[in-house]
C-alpha cells in the first residue's frame, strides 16, 4: 500500500479477461486476503482527519453555549449534561449533511466524496417513503419542493438547538442545565416529517441512535440520562444478538484484512484457514469474532449495573477498545464517527455518570415505553429482516443483511444518465475516471471479490447466469445495488432495503427499460431463527421472474470465487 497510489492486483491482462467470472475473481480474493483494498495512505489521512473535525466542531457547539468556556479547558466542562445532548444533535446534522456514515472513497465515493444535501436540496430527485400505500401524503417517488424545504428545516432546527442555550433545569445531574425541550421537539417533528416522506434521509440521520437518544432529551433530568443508557445498552446488545450467526467470522476476517493498522501480511494470512487455497475464515478469525459478540453483551451490562469504582472503570476501559478496533480498521461504510460518539456516550453516561440508575427514576413509564418500542424493533427486524432496515433493528456489521445485484444492459446505463438525476456518475464511470478505460475492470473485480468474502456473495453471483438467461452474460455490468444506490438516492450503507423493488419501480418509471435491460437480484438476510435466505430475480419491466432459497449452511463452505452454491427454487422460471 502506497501513501498516493494504490496497491492493485498485478494480472497479465488480456489472459485474464478470457477467465470466466469466477476464475477472474480468484486473484482478485487472494489479493483482498494479503493487501485488503490496498487503498492509498493519503485515502486512511483524509478520514483521520475527518474524524479530528468532527472532534472540533462538536467542541465548538459546546462552548457555544452560556456557562461553558475554556477551548483548551475541556476537563472543566465535557460532563455537562448539555454538552452530551449537543453532541447527539451534532453526530445527527454531521451525518445527515452525509459527512458521516457513507462518506468518500472507502464508500467508493470518488467526485463528489458526498451526495446527500447536494442531493437532497435538488427538486426532482429520487425520495423513497417507507409507507406509500398506506400513509396519505407520501406517495410518489419524486421530491418536491415540500421535501426540500422538510430536509433544510430539518438542517436548521438542528443548528438552532446547538446553538440554544442550557435552559432548563438538570435535576440532581448537576451543571448548568439541558437544552429547552422546544428546540428538541423541533428537531424530532421535522425528522419525523422528513422520515415519512423519505426514509433515506431518516436513515443517513441515523435516526435509530440519534434521534432515539434525542427523545430522551424530552424527559426530566435523570429520567432522561437512564433512558439514554438503556437506549445504548439494546443497541450493544441488538448488535451482539444479530453476530450470533454463521456470517459474522466472515466479516471479522475481511474487516481486519483490510484495516491499515493490521498490516503484516503473516498476519493477514492467519485470518484465513490456508492461504491461498482456502480463504474461509481461520480459528483465530472466528475466535475473535465470537469473543468480540462476548464481550458486547458482558461489558455493557457490567456498566449498566455497576455504580462506579473499578469494576466500572475495567467495564468502560474494554469496551472503549472494542470500539477503537472498530474504528482503527477503517470499515466499509466508514461509521468512524459513530464509534467516537459511542466512545464518548461511555465516558459521560456509564463513567461520569455511573451513579444514576434506575433507582432514580420519577417517572418509569415513558422510559419504559421508549425502551419497549427500541426493542420490539430489534425483535421483528431479526425475526422478520426483509420488513425493517437493518439500522432500526440494529444488525450492525453482521454479515447479514440484505443485498442485491443489478444486470444493467449499457442501453440502461444511458437511460439512467440521461434520464435520472444523480449524485454522481454510476461507480464503473467513477472507476474509469481514475483508473482509466483499461484499468477500471480492476477494482471493479476487486469489489466483486469483497463481497464474495461475505457469505451472501457467493449467493449473489450464483444467480448471475440465471438473471441473465436469454441473452449473454458479456451484455450485462453487474452493479452492487448498494453502490448504485448511493448514486441514484444520494446516500447508501449497506442496507438492501434502499435498493429492492421500491427503486427499481422508481427507475422503470423515469427510465422505460426494455425487458431484459435491468435485472435485479435481491436477496433477504437470514431471519433468526431460520438457516436459510431467500432471493428473487426481478426484471425492471416485465417484474419478478423467479424466486428461491439458499441454505446457509451451503454458503459458508465455499471460497469467495463460488458461483455454485445449491439453492431451492421456490417457483419456476418466468
Amino acid at each position: 500500500m502506497g501513501f498516493l497510489s494504490p496497491n492493485l492486483p498485478q494480472l497479465e491482462l488480456e489472459e485474464w479477461r478470457r477467465g470466466t467470472r469466477s476464475e477472474r475473481m480468484r486473484p482478485m480474493a487472494r489479493h483482498l486476503a494479503e493487501n485488503g483494498f490496498g487503498t492509498p495512505g493519503v485515502v486512511y489521512l483524509v478520514y483521520v482527519v475527518k474524524i479530528g473535525l468532527y472532534v472540533l466542531g462538536g467542541m465548538a457547539f459546546a462552548l457555544s453555549t452560556s456557562g461553558i468556556d475554556g477551548f483548551t479547558d475541556v476537563g472543566s466542562w465535557w460532563d455537562e449534561p448539555v454538552v452530551f445532548q449537543k453532541v447527539v444533535l451534532w453526530t445527527m446534522l454531521f451525518e445527515v449533511l452525509g459527512l458521516g456514515c457513507g462518506f468518500g472513497p472507502l464508500n467508493n465515493r470518488f467526485a463528489p466524496p458526498l451526495g446527500s444535501f447536494l442531493y437532497w436540496l435538488r427538486p426532482g430527485t429520487i425520495r423513497l417513503p417507507p409507507w406509500p400505500g398506506r400513509l396519505p401524503g407520501t406517495a410518489g417517488s419524486r421530491r418536491t419542493a415540500v421535501d426540500v424545504v422538510l430536509y433544510a428545516g430539518l438542517v436548521g432546527s438542528l443548528l438552532g438547538a446547538l446553538l440554544s442555550d442550557a435552559t432548563r433545569t438538570a435535576g440532581g445531574l448537576g451543571g448548568i442545565g439541558l437544552l429547552p425541550v422546544a428546540p428538541v421537539a423541533t428537531v424530532l417533528v421535522l425528522l419525523t416529517l422528513v422520515g415519512l416522506r423519505d426514509q433515506v434521509i431518516w436513515l443517513a440521520a441515523r435516526g435509530e441512535v440519534y434521534g432515539t437518544l434525542a427523545v430522551t432529551f424530552l424527559l426530566a433530568g435523570a429520567d432522561g440520562f437512564v433512558a439514554a443508557k438503556l437506549v445504548m445498552l439494546v443497541i450493544w446488545w441488538g448488535a451482539a444478538t444479530s453476530k450470533v450467526n454463521q456470517h459474522f467470522p466472515f466479516v471479522v476476517a475481511a474487516m481486519l484484512g483490510n484495516s491499515p493498522v493490521f498490516r503484516p501480511r503473516a498476519l493477514k494470512r492467519r485470518l484465513v484457514r490456508r492461504f491461498p487455497d482456502d480463504l474461509r475464515p481461520s480459528r483465530l478469525a472466528a475466535g475473535l469474532a465470537h469473543g468480540g459478540t462476548v464481550v458486547e453483551y458482558a461489558a455493557p451490562l457490567v456498566l449498566f449495573v455497576s455504580s462506579g469504582g473499578s469494576v466500572t472503570t475495567v467495564a468502560a476501559v474494554v469496551m472503549v477498545l472494542f470500539h477503537l478496533s472498530i474504528l482503527s480498521s477503517m470499515p466499509m461504510g466508514v461509521p468512524l464517527e459513530w464509534n467516537v460518539f459511542m466512545i464518548f456516550g461511555i465516558a459521560t453516561l456509564f463513567v461520569d455518570k455511573a451513579g444514576v440508575g434506575l433507582a432514580d427514576l420519577t417517572d418509569p413509564l415513558p422510559v419504559v415505553a421508549l425502551v419497549s418500542v427500541v426493542v420490539m424493533t430489534v425483535v421483528v427486524g431479526n425475526l422478520f429482516p426483509h420488513k425493517v432496515s437493518f439500522l432500526p433493528a440494529m444488525r450492525y456489521y453482521a454479515g447479514n443483511w440484505d443485498t442485491t445485484l443489478w444486470c444493467v444492459t449499457p442501453s440502461a446505463v444511458e437511460k439512467i444518465e440521461a434520464k435520472v438525476l444523480t449524485a454522481a456518475s454510476l461507480p464503473h464511470k467513477q472507476l474509469e475516471t481514475f483508473y482509466g478505460p483499461e484499468q477500471a475492470e480492476v477494482p471493479l473485480f476487486v469489489g466483486y471479490a469483497f463481497r464474495g468474502t461475505n457469505t451472501h456473495g457467493r449467493a449473489l453471483f450464483t444467480l448471475v447466469p440465471r438473471a441473465c438467461a436469454g441473452r449473454p452474460e458479456e451484455d450485462y455490468l453487474v452493479v452492487d445495488g448498494e453502490l448504485l444506490a448511493g448514486n441514484v438516492l444520494g446516500w447508501n450503507f449497506g442496507d438492501g432495503h434502499l435498493h429492492d423493488e421500491q427503486l427499481i419501480e422508481a427507475l422503470q418509471g423515469r427510465c422505460a427499460f426494455e425487458p431484459g435491460e435491468v435485472r435485479v437480484i435481491l436477496l433477504d438476510a437470514q431471519p433468526i431463527h431460520r438457516q436459510t435466505q431467500d432471493f428473487r430475480i426481478v426484471d425492471a419491466a416485465t417484474g419478478e421472474l423467479e424466486r428461491g432459497r439458499f441454505r446457509v449452511a451451503d454458503m459458508v463452505v465455499r471460497q469467495p470465487w463460488a458461483t455454485d452454491v445449491p439453492f431451492e427454487p421456490l417457483t419456476a422460471p418466468a
